[in-house]
């Protein structure tokens, strides 16, 4: 028997672009979404149907927020799970699971995941602190990445020689092996509760070269069919063996040899995804809220070819946000700009994206490139 969806109330753990775009697919549901974030002007704020500013890891604010909900779910991982495993006892539904979300908050849990069910990934070493990093110097080159509060690229050292190993995380984390990789690429499974999965084709990243955020997006990726397919049955091997309901983004190296290897994985909606809101037939946004809610899964499929650039504060400019070069970004066929609600911008910082739309692959390169150079974020 069909639910009546539209008389239960979403609660999102921050609010942020990614809740923004939740709420911007769940508006033609009728479904009500109160944000919790802990920025008072937080993108959200004014087209939700109730805003609590507040702290996402102080238990009481998380508890009390989660009373008024009838299901609970996330668009950031830095939350408090106790507060989270609280009211999924108490018979709140709380996607994705709490004890996933903590698992997954920490990389070297992750990464002992991985290992435990046999997904394959880097080959790593756990390290307690800076002087542990120092001793494993023969495993380099590798990457030292931070065990928890990680993100967007912060947390994440690269170590080619022993003359890096003065940059050392001194906190836990982890030393994993440095991967000559071909290509990095993301898949996006869905799970609902009654069971439905499914899986977004594969999209291709490419990262900014300081920054270490994905600079562009291609889809679909330039991959073998064996490859495309081998990918997303390690995808959902990742969220089966998890038993997570939710959206979950997983992120993977192609090896020059053909392996994939899982990288990290992100139970939300995640930026590999963006692109989805035009060029598949349904959105990982609307995804997600369709897992949560138990809804039936939307076809995943793309409708056209797609190229997807992050817009980020331009280095040098803080302040008061001016989006350079929006007029003659619109006036082109198959260009859609999406800002996120930041008034203020500052060097890297997020502040919107644009996908772009074309049958041609080499095309879209060339267009996303010049898109880049076109639109500016400056103060």
């Amino acid at each position: 028997m069909q639910q009546n969806y539209q008389q239960k109330t979403l609660g999102i753990l921050g609010g942020g672009q990614l809740g923004r775009m939740v709420i911007q697919s769940a508006i033609s549901y009728n479904i009500d979404i109160h944000i919790l974030d802990p920025d008072p002007n937080a993108p959200c704020k004014t087209i939700c149907q109730k805003f609590v500013n507040g702290s996402l890891n102080d238990f009481e604010t998380v508890y009390a927020f989660g009373q008024a909900c009838d299901v609970i779910t996330i668009e950031i991982e830095n939350v408090n799970t106790d507060a989270l495993q609280k009211l999924a006892d108490e018979g709140k539904e709380v996607f994705p699971q709490p004890h996933i979300i903590k698992m997954i908050q920490d990389k070297r849990l992750q990464k002992q995941f991985y290992k435990e069910k046999g997904i394959p990934t880097a080959d790593f070493i756990l390290t307690s602190n800076k002087e542990e990093v120092i001793r494993n110097a023969n495993f380099l080159p590798a990457v030292n990445k931070l065990g928890r509060e990680g993100y967007d690229g912060r947390g994440v050292q690269v170590m080619r020689t022993q003359g890096d190993l003065e940059k050392a995380f001194d906190a836990p984390g982890l030393l994993e092996k440095l991967i000559d990789f071909d290509k990095e690429i993301a898949v996006i499974v869905a799970k609902n509760k009654s069971g439905e999965i499914t899986a977004f084709p594969a999209v291709e990243c490419s990262f900014h070269p300081t920054a270490n955020l994905v600079e562009f997006l291609f889809s679909p990726a330039q991959i073998a069919k064996d490859i495309e397919e081998k990918a997303k049955d390690i995808a959902v091997q990742v969220i089966e063996e998890l038993g997570m309901v939710g959206i979950l983004a997983v992120e993977m190296f192609v090896t020059k040899s053909g392996d994939i290897l899982v990288n990290e994985i992100a139970p939300r909606p995640h930026n590999s995804g963006h692109h989805t809101i035009e060029a598949n037939f349904t959105s990982q946004f609307e995804q997600h809220f369709r897992a949560v809610m138990d809804m039936p899964l939307g076809n995943p499929q793309t409708r056209c070819p797609a190229a997807m650039v992050n817009l980020l504060g331009e280095e040098g400019f803080s302040g008061d946000a001016y989006v350079e070069g929006l007029d003659e970004a619109m006036s082109q066929k198959g260009v859609y700009v999406h800002l996120y609600g930041k008034k203020i911008t500052k060097p890297f910082r997020k502040m919107g994206h644009v996908t772009i739309l074309d049958e041609d692959i080499d095309t879209l390169k060339k267009r996303a490139m010049e898109i880049k150079e076109l639109i500016k974020v400056k103060a």
